[in-house]
C-alpha cells in the first residue's frame, strides 16, 4: 500500500501500467481497484450514520443494483454500500426471525480465497520476505527515489563530457605555449549580445558639469540584532500565556495577601468546569397578549359574578355549582405534558421491504401482493420525521375547540384529547357560564378562520369514522346469468332440478336469437352474404358548389351516395367480406388499410337506427316503388327476365387493373381489355385455390 501511494504521487492516477510494475504480482486493474476503494483519501471509513441507513435503502428501493449511481450520492464506495445493504437485510431478517446468530456468512472460513481483497485493510508484512519480494522493494525505492529522469541524466552527462573537453584543450595550448608554439585561439562569433564585453541598453552621459550633491547619501545602519529567529518570527503563543499565566500568580497573591475570601472563591472557580450558557431559543408565541387579556376579563366578570351571589346571600346550589372558584381546579392534568407518539424504526422498514421484494414469488401463481409497510416514492432523499411535542395550551378541561360529540363539559377522570394535526387559532377559555360561545366569537369574514373550521370537522369525522367497529362479516353479492328466469322456474316448481344438458341449450337459443336480432339489424347485402367491393370509389360524388347549381333531385341524389359511401366503410370495417371458397382467410382484390375506413367514419358518423324506424323507412320505399310502377306501366318481371338484362349489363361493364376502376367494354382498347381479362382469370385462380 505504501508503495502504491507513492507511486500514484509520482506518475499520477492515469498511469496504472507504470505503477503496477513496481508492484510484485499484481496488475495494473488491481492497483486502480486498490487505489479507487481503499487508498484514495476521500473515502469515508466512519460509522454509517442513521441518515446515511436511510438514504441507502431510499435510493436501493429507487434505484435496485445499481450501486455505481448511489455510491456518488450517499460519499462511500460501491463495495462499502453494497456491503452496508447485505448487513442491514441480514439484519432485519434476524430482528423479524428473533434469532441471534454469531455465524456471519460474510466472515471468510480458514482456506477461503477473498473475492473482493481490495476493500480490506492492509496486512503487516511479513519479517521473513521471499526473495521477489525483497528484489522489488529495492527496485521501488530506487524507481521512486530517482525524481530527475533520463533527460536530467543525459544533460547531466553531456556537461561532464564538454567539461572534460575543455580542460584537454586548455592543457594541449599549455604544453604548445611551452614549446614554443603560438596557437591563435578562433573566437567564436556569438550571436546576439556579448554581456561581458558590452553594457546592454547604455546611455553615455552628454559632455559637461553636473551638480553630484544629491547622489549622496547616508548610509544605512543595520541593527543585525532584530534579525535574529525569535524576533522575525514574533512571540511564541507558548511565551504568551506562560506571561499571562505569571501575572494570575501574582494577582492572585496580592489578593490573598489583602481579600482572602474572594480569593478562595475565585481559585475554587477555576478549577470546576465552566461551561458557556447558550442562547435559549423557543417558538414564536401562540398566544397573543390580547387574547391574554380577553382570557382576564371573562376571568374576572366570572369571579365579580361569584361575589355578587355570595354578597346577596342567595344559598342556590345551582350558582354556586356553575360559579365556583378556579383555583380550587386540579392543575395536574394541565402540568403533565402528554407523551409523543411510539416512532417506528424506518431503516428496519425499508430493510423488510426490499428483503420481501427480493424474495418474491413469480406473479404467474397469482394471489395477494406481497405485504410491504409505508414507503415513500416522493424523491431521492428520503423524508424527513419530525416529532413534534403536543400542545397542552390547545386543550383545557372546560373548553373543548369545537362543538363535537363530547360537549363544553368534561368528564371526570379522563385527559381531554388535542386536536391532531391542528394550527391553534384564538385561546381556548375556562368559561363554565358559556359566556363566550365558540360561534359567538367566530370571525367567518375572515377566510383563513373558515378553512380552519372545515378543516376540523372533516378531522373530527375522520376519526368518527375511525373509531367504528371493524365488520364481522363480509358479504359478496353475485347476481347469476338469466336470474329471472331462473326466479321464475323457482316459482312454478322449487322441487324441480333441471338437467345441465337442458340450461346449456336454453343458454344457446338465447344465443342464437341475439345473434338473429343482431342480423337482422345488418344491411340486406351482409344478410345475404352477396359480394361486396373491397374498396371503396368516392370519386361518385359530385362538388356541391358547382355552376350551374344542383337541383333538389341531384342534391337527393349525392345524399343518398354519401349514406351508401358511409355504409360501405362501416362494412367493409365491421363485416368483411371473405368469399366461401376462401380457405386460407385472405380477402381477394385490394383491401384497403382498417385506418382509412376508421379515419372516414370519424369524419362521417354512421348512423344507427332501430327496428321500428327501419321498417316505417320500408313502408315507404315499398310506397314508392308502386307509384313508380304505376307511372312508368311496368309490369312484374321475372326472374329470368332480370338475370337475363343483369347478364347483359354486366358484360358492358370492364375493370381497368392500371387505372383502378370501371369502364363501358366498348370504350375500353384492346390492351385495356387484354389487362382485364388477365385480371379476371387472376382472382378467378385464387378463389379456385
Amino acid at each position: 500500500d505504501e508503495i502504491l501511494k507513492a507511486a500514484v504521487m509520482k506518475y499520477g492516477k492515469n498511469q496504472w501500467s507504470r505503477i503496477a510494475s513496481l508492484l510484485h504480482r499484481k496488475s495494473a486493474k488491481q492497483c486502480k481497484a486498490r487505489w479507487y476503494e481503499w487508498l484514495d483519501p476521500s473515502i469515508k471509513k466512519t460509522e454509517w450514520s442513521r441518515e446515511e441507513e436511510e438514504k441507502l435503502l431510499h435510493l436501493a428501493k429507487l434505484m435496485p443494483t445499481q450501486w455505481r449511481t448511489i455510491a456518488p450520492i450517499i460519499g462511500r464506495t460501491a463495495a462499502q454500500c453494497l456491503e452496508h445493504y447485505e448487513f442491514l437485510l441480514d439484519k432485519a431478517a434476524q430482528r423479524d426471525n428473533e434469532e441471534e446468530t454469531t455465524d456471519d456468512p460474510r466472515k471468510l472460513k480458514p482456506g477461503e480465497i477473498d473475492p473482493n481483497p481490495e476493500t480490506k485493510p492492509a496486512r503487516p508484512d511479513p519479517i521473513d520476505m521471499d526473495e521477489d519480494e525483497l528484489e522489488m522493494l529495492s527496485e521501488a525505492r530506487a524507481r521512486l527515489a530517482n525524481t530527475q529522469g533520463k533527460k536530467a541524466k543525459r544533460k547531466a552527462r553531456e556537461k561532464q563530457l564538454e567539461e572534460a573537453r575543455r580542460l584537454a584543450a586548455l592543457q594541449k595550448r599549455r604544453e604548445l605555449r611551452a614549446a614554443g608554439i603560438e596557437i591563435q585561439k578562433k573566437r567564436k562569433k556569438k550571436r546576439g549580445v556579448d554581456y561581458n564585453a558590452e553594457i546592454p541598453f547604455e546611455k553615455k552621459p552628454a559632455l559637461g558639469f553636473y551638480d553630484t550633491s544629491e547622489e549622496n547619501y547616508q548610509a544605512l545602519d543595520a541593527d543585525f540584532r532584530k534579525l535574529r529567529q525569535q524576533d522575525l518570527d514574533g512571540e511564541l503563543r507558548s511565551e504568551k500565556e506562560g506571561r499571562d499565566r505569571k501575572k494570575d500568580k501574582q494577582h492572585l497573591k496580592r489578593k490573598k495577601e489583602s481579600d482572602l475570601p474572594s480569593a478562595i472563591l475565585q481559585t475554587s472557580g477555576v478549577s470546576e468546569f465552566t461551561k458557556k450558557r447558550s442562547k435559549l431559543v423557543l417558538p414564536a408565541p401562540q398566544i397573543s397578549d390580547a387574547e391574554l387579556q380577553e382570557v382576564v376579563k371573562v376571568g374576572q366578570a366570572s369571579e365579580i359574578a361569584r361575589q355578587t351571589a355570595e354578597e346577596s346571600g342567595i344559598t342556590n346550589s345551582a350558582s354556586s355549582t356553575l360559579l365556583s372558584e378556579y383555583n380550587v381546579t386540579n392543575n395536574s392534568i394541565a402540568l403533565r405534558t402528554p407523551r409523543t407518539p411510539a416512532s417506528q424504526d424506518r431503516i428496519l422498514q425499508e430493510a423488510q421491504n426490499l428483503m420481501a421484494l427480493t424474495n418474491v414469488d413469480t406473479p404467474l401463481k397469482g394471489g395477494l401482493n406481497t405485504p410491504l409497510h409505508e414507503s415513500d416514492f416522493s424523491g431521492v432523499t428520503p423524508q424527513r420525521q419530525v416529532v413534534q411535542t403536543p400542545n397542552t395550551v390547545l386543550s383545557t378541561p372546560f373548553r373543548t375547540p369545537s362543538h363535537g360529540s363530547e360537549g363544553l363539559t368534561p368528564r371526570s377522570g379522563t385527559t381531554p384529547k388535542p386536536v391532531i394535526n391542528s394550527t391553534p387559532g384564538r385561546t381556548p377559555l375556562r368559561d363554565k357560564l358559556n359566556i363566550n360561545p365558540e360561534d359567538g366569537m367566530a370571525d367567518y369574514s375572515d377566510p383563513s378562520y373558515v378553512k380552519q373550521m372545515e378543516r376540523e370537522s372533516r378531522e373530527h369525522l375522520r376519526l368518527g369514522l375511525l373509531g367504528l367497529p371493524a365488520p364481522k362479516n363480509d358479504f359478496e353479492i353475485v347476481l347469476p346469468e338469466n336470474a329471472e328466469k331462473e326466479l321464475e322456474d323457482r316459482e312454478i316448481d322449487d322441487t324441480y332440478i333441471e338437467d345441465a344438458a337442458d340450461v346449456d341449450a336454453r343458454k344457446q337459443a338465447i344465443r342464437d336469437a341475439e345473434r338473429v336480432k343482431e342480423m337482422k339489424r345488418m344491411h340486406k347485402a351482409v344478410q345475404k352474404d352477396l359480394p361486396r367491393p373491397s374498396e371503396v370509389n368516392e370519386t361518385i360524388l359530385r362538388p356541391l358548389n358547382v355552376e350551374p347549381p344542383l337541383t333538389d333531385l341531384q342534391k337527393s341524389e349525392e345524399l343518398i351516395k354519401k349514406e351508401m359511401i358511409t355504409m360501405l366503410h362501416y362494412d367493409l370495417l365491421h363485416h368483411p367480406y371473405e368469399p366461401s371458397g376462401n380457405k386460407k382467410g385472405k380477402t381477394v382484390g385490394f383491401g384497403t388499410n382498417n385506418a382509412e375506413h376508421i379515419s372516414y367514419l370519424e369524419h362521417n358518423t354512421y348512423e344507427k337506427f332501430s327496428k321500428e324506424e327501419l321498417k316505417k323507412a320500408q313502408d315507404v320505399l315499398v310506397q314508392e316503388m308502386e307509384v313508380v310502377k304505376q307511372g312508368m306501366s311496368h309490369g312484374e318481371l321475372s326472374s329470368e327476365a332480370y338475370n337475363q338484362v343483369w347478364e347483359e349489363c354486366y358484360s358492358q361493364v370492364l375493370y381497368l387493373p392500371g387505372q383502378s376502376r370501371y369502364t363501358r367494354a366498348n370504350l375500353a382498347s384492346k390492351k385495356d381489355r387484354i389487362e382485364s381479362l388477365e385480371k379476371r382469370l387472376e382472382v378467378g385462380i385464387l378463389l379456385k385455390f
